[in-house]
């Protein structure tokens, strides 16, 4: 053979090998598991839809809800009496806008801010396109949100956001330094505008139109998506995908479920589930959390004792199981140049963190998380449902904006613990836990560099019993490599 035909053949087995399945692989697939790759590569889209449905089933604005191509605002940091959606955020007050791009440009004017305020563009498959405001300046910014179909030119005092498909969600984040920086916030959310390009140019005042209620809309995203029919769910994929057109890079995997009339312009046939179809959906949704989690495992960074969702979170590409994971338990999440969400619920034993002991987090002199600038850490302690833990203090997490005592030698140590510790002085280091089982999210805003290459090291989690700390005085705890 000679080398130019065995180059030939190298760069096409090469192709097929990055293309997706193969055509032999496609034919061995059987029909349910195209059930599946069907419903892991829709996910995603469904929900993002399922959620517009529900956020703009208003006629108002109101605190939860908008008309489409209108801002909503959060008012309040959250609490334990918060249960809308698991492992709730208490730094940030959410401002948020579904879009739809199909007739109109849209301007949103984010104003200047003396904090992180980071604006997140994602498309309809949850895709990032771009995160406004997380860089070194916090100044006013003007930017243009254009469709597929947009053919006008962009003003020379704004930056274009060209999105792929006219459906889009933007996603506001604004620090909160507490309940008497609340004030500053809504300042801020009065600033925020978002209006089509036409009233933007005629000066801005602008009415934004009545939105529609609709009854049947009322309903949880996530609970609506997953009690869906198979005939339902395709329907909505099929018609959703149709009015979204996929990248060309989906083209192996549209090619896959096409088979089984999934698709742009498809329209969907339960028949092809053949018998005992609830039985195998009811099992095949039931058994998806830990089918995303394996195929996904390869995504974690591993940071001592905790761990986060690392690249290509928030542009998944073709990691279509990944993409499905994180719209499962984290929709929304975003890249991790902007933000990583560590995780630890086992101590240094590897036990499971569990409220019949009490544990010190030791960070070492000069070990506190490193971000850029307008960047902040938190770390928020969660009951096993994932909601935050009630408790005296009405404290949630520890952060950069706590009121801390370090040890002598710089260091610090927080404590978990039910009880109030018995030294007085140390009560704004502790962090109340549950009773039960529990675990720790720290939230690392604008991470350095340092921390996304593994040269930070992350803090140690070790049990304070009183044999514990004769053996090792937290102070002296170090903290594990990574």
């Amino acid at each position: 053979m000679s080398d130019f035909l065995l180059l030939l053949l190298l760069i096409c087995l090469i192709t097929l090998s990055l293309s997706g399945c193969s055509s032999s692989d496609q034919e061995a697939m059987t029909t349910w598991e195209k059930i599946e790759a069907a419903y892991i590569y829709s996910y995603p889209l469904v929900m993002v839809e399922a959620l517009k449905k529900t956020t703009t089933n208003t006629e108002e604005v109101t605190n939860n809800r908008a008309p489409i191509n209108q801002m909503i605002h959060g008012k309040n940091l959250v609490d334990a009496s918060f249960v809308d959606v698991v492992t709730p955020n208490t730094d940030t007050i959410y401002s948020q806008a579904f879009l739809d791009l199909t007739d109109t440009a849209l301007v949103l004017v984010k104003p200047k801010v003396d904090r992180f305020a980071a604006v997140q563009m994602m498309d309809a498959y949850t895709n990032t396109i771009k995160v406004l405001g997380s860089g070194e300046t916090q100044d006013e910014q003007t930017y243009l949100l254009t469709g597929p179909d947009f053919d006008g030119s962009v003003p020379d005092n704004m930056e274009q956001v060209a999105f792929p498909q006219n459906m889009g969600w933007v996603l506001i984040r604004v620090l909160c330094k507490g309940i008497d920086d609340l004030e500053n916030i809504y300042a801020i959310q009065n600033q925020l505008k978002i209006m089509p390009l036409d009233a933007y140019q005629d000066g801005g005042d602008y009415t934004a139109p009545k939105g529609v209620y609709n009854p049947d809309n009322d309903f949880v995203a996530g609970e609506n998506v997953v009690k869906m029919s198979p005939q339902a769910f395709f329907d909505a994929a099929n018609r959703l995908l149709t009015e979204n057109p996929p990248p060309e890079m989906d083209n192996g995997i549209l090619k896959t479920i096409s088979s089984i009339n999934v698709g742009p312009g498809k329209t969907f046939d339960p028949a092809i589930l053949g018998e005992e179809r609830e039985a195998k959906w009811k099992d095949m949704l039931t058994n998806l959390p830990d089918t995303l989690g394996k195929e996904s495992k390869f995504f974690a960074v591993e940071m001592g004792q905790w761990s986060y969702w690392g690249e290509p979170i928030a542009d998944f590409g073709t990691e279509y199981e990944y993409r499905a994971l994180v719209a499962l338990a984290g929709l929304g999440a975003n890249p991790v140049v902007t933000a990583i969400y560590p995780k630890v619920e086992k101590d240094s034993d590897g036990n499971s963190l569990n409220g019949n002991s009490s544990y010190t987090i030791h960070f070492g002199k000069d070990g506190l998380p490193q971000t850029r600038k307008y960047g902040f850490w938190s770390i928020t302690a969660y009951n096993s449902k994932h909601f935050l833990i009630d408790n005296i203090l009405n404290r949630y997490s520890i952060n950069d904006r706590s009121d801390l005592k370090f040890n002598e030698d710089g260091s610090l140590d927080i404590l978990l613990q039910i009880d109030p510790p018995e030294d007085l002085t140390m009560e704004n280091n502790w962090l109340p836990i549950s009773m039960d089982n529990f675990h720790l999210h720290m939230r690392i805003y604008l991470p350095a560099e340092s921390v996304l290459d593994g040269d930070w090291t992350a803090p140690r989690i070790g049990k304070t019993s009183s044999a514990y700390q004769a053996a090792y005085p937290p102070h002296l705890v170090s903290p594990c490599p990574l």
